[in-house]
């Protein structure tokens, strides 16, 4: 029986408002290098597959422990993203890593409040998230902080996803057995594999559906999720 579930956090509670794509676009745009939210989600089922060996590729291994790593590694992956739209040497990454960076720019998914509601009725909950630190501050503003009993945010303990001690920090401060705990996030390599490895029961939320066969019990909605971990 699950005790307690763990959610990640960006793109799993939290995106940019109103979408990734369409926030790009309206920056972009903003700076006189106009771009359609059509054209970016273009780019991101492009480089959907490659982003992790594309984070490696920025240099930066934690890129969440200080301003100075977060903004090398976001501004090396926006100029990614300025090169397949032909926006490269704009300078415009500076402006889309101050605009991503504002923590005003993310709200929560439709989805979550009510996923967290029924969840809490038979469930203790958590939060895991290669984070900056001022995340901790924006979930309380979104009113949903306090929901979860434990909160472990990379940017705060200094240790990253995949690295297995971020997920035996936050069992150990729950104080529940991996096998008695679901972890709920949408990157294979940095949620699924690690929380499976270490005995914790992952499901993978991935709402763009762009896993056929993960490794795990998929949704596409956190509506989906009362149900699936009652299954588990």
């Amino acid at each position: 029986m699950i005790e307690a579930v763990f959610f990640d956090a960006g793109e799993t509670l939290l995106r940019p408002h109103p979408s990734f794509a369409e926030l790009f676009a309206t920056i972009c745009t903003e700076s006189d290098s106009p771009v359609t939210p059509d054209e970016v989600r273009g780019v991101q089922e492009r480089l959907a597959p490659h982003l992790v060996d594309l984070a490696e590729d920025t240099g930066v291994r934690n890129p969440t422990f200080s301003d100075e790593g977060s903004r090398t590694f976001w501004t090396f992956l926006y100029r990614r993203f300025l090169e397949e739209l032909g926006l490269a040497g704009r300078g415009l990454e500076d402006a889309l890593y101050e605009r991503f960076s504002d923590s005003s720019s993310y709200m929560l998914f439709d989805d979550v409040l009510p996923a967290l509601d029924a969840m809490a009725r038979d469930h203790r909950l958590g939060l895991i998230s290669n984070f900056e630190g001022w995340l901790e501050e924006r979930l309380v503003e979104l009113d949903v902080g306090p929901r979860f009993e434990v909160t472990v945010i990379s940017g705060v303990e200094l240790i990253e996803k995949p690295d297995p001690g971020i997920y035996e920090l936050a069992l150990r401060r729950m104080g529940s057995p991996a096998e008695r705990c679901a972890h709920v996030g949408d990157s294979i390599k940095l949620d699924v594999e690690p929380a499976m490895a270490l005995g914790m029961h992952p499901v993978l939320l991935d709402r763009a559906d762009r896993y056929a066969d993960p490794p795990c019990p998929k949704i596409t909605t956190l509506e989906d999720l009362p149900r699936l971990v009652a299954s588990l």
